[in-house]
């Protein structure tokens, strides 16, 4: 008898095997990777200035720690927007968005030359990069202040159309990203303008040799009121200041130990307080508690004063220095924190 060997007949189970391994690869393919939901920030920075950076906006701050080689790497989960990216010393704006994969490269001796971005993002911040040159060369050319004024405005259109020339030749920039720097670089023409009209005031109505602008009747911390021409005689280094700015008390130990140095000598030192009528006791207040010397007064109507105005005071502090006569030494004088101060005072032999 003769028997016949049956052989397993795999035909149908391999075919099995291949469809479910079909179906699978194409069920992988077909799904959808999920997008990341935080912003992957690393980099490498030579010679750091600090252990450590800080990525920061009003709402948000993130300390990440920078390693003895410079390399530091975190995540972070954001609001997209604007952000500033500070290393202990300097500082640059940043775009960033969840999804963001960003590596950073930067040298502190040439801080703002030097950093680059590569990685997903990249090309948004490169551009910001490359725009905060622009106009770092723009605010550095002084020369640009002393230009007639039809020549100003040619100058003016120029840098609008190289600013726009930037965004408009990056690539991969969302329409929220894109139409905000379009807001900016009209933003920036504009202070740019003001600023001019600002400094021609300034190197004409204000020159050096002017009669002064004056106060009137103001309120004096000691009781009273103190006019500008009350201190005729005297030189008046002037502080415009108030109890809500920073800037302004970080000057206060440095004014003190000037007064202290001048104390006798042939010069008046008033601090100017421009705080709004609301605070009004807190000025008071602050000035008991930090016992604050020389002629502390309170204006009469904050940014709105007539002296404030018309020495086109937009910022604070801002000091003033104002010979015997009652005319101008110099509009924007030295900081009491500025050695350059002193030196002044010296050429003046006060």
């Amino acid at each position: 008898m003769e028997y016949q060997i049956l052989k397993p007949n795999n035909n149908n189970n391999m075919k099995k095997l291949i469809y479910f391994l079909s179906i699978v690869l194409i069920v992988a393919s077909c799904k959808k990777e999920e997008p990341k939901d935080y912003v992957t920030l690393s980099g490498k920075i030579m010679n750091q200035s600090s252990d450590s950076v800080v990525v920061r906006s009003k709402d948000y701050s993130k300390t990440i720690k920078v390693k003895a080689d410079g390399a530091f790497s975190d995540t972070l989960k954001v609001v997209t927007g604007n952000y500033n990216f500070f290393d202990g010393s300097e500082s640059t704006s940043m775009y960033l968005k969840n999804g963001f994969d960003l590596v950073i490269s930067l040298d502190t001796k040439q801080f703002d030359e030097s950093i680059s971005y590569t990685g997903e993002g990249a090309e948004a911040n490169n551009y910001l990069a490359a725009r905060a040159l622009m106009q770092e060369k723009v605010f550095e050319n002084d020369s640009l202040y002393s230009l007639e004024k039809a020549v100003f405005d040619q100058k003016i259109i120029e840098i609008n159309q190289d600013l726009t020339a930037l965004l408009d030749k990056t690539l991969k920039l969302d329409s929220l990203f894109i139409d905000n720097e379009k807001k900016g670089i009209e933003g920036l023409t504009k202070y740019i303008a003001k600023s001019y009209d600002d400094k021609r005031y300034m190197i004409t109505a204000l020159a050096k040799g002017n009669e002064s602008p004056k106060f009137t009747d103001y309120e004096n911390f000691k009781g009273g009121t103190t006019s500008l021409d009350d201190l005729k005689g005297k030189y008046v280094y002037v502080d415009v200041w108030a109890t809500w700015c920073g800037p302004c008390k970080r000057e206060i130990p440095f004014l003190q130990e000037v007064e202290k140095a001048y104390h006798g000598k042939n010069i008046a030192f008033v601090s100017l307080s421009i705080d709004k009528a609301i605070d009004h006791e807190k000025w008071k207040e602050m000035v008991a508690e930090k016992q604050l010397g020389g002629i502390q007064l309170f204006a009469d109507n904050d940014w709105k004063s007539q002296f404030v105005t018309d020495y086109r005071i937009n910022g604070i502090p801002r000091f003033i220095l104002i010979d015997p006569q009652g005319n101008i030494v110099s509009a924007d004088a030295p900081r009491p924190s500025d050695d350059k101060l002193i030196v002044l005072f010296n050429e003046l032999n006060i």
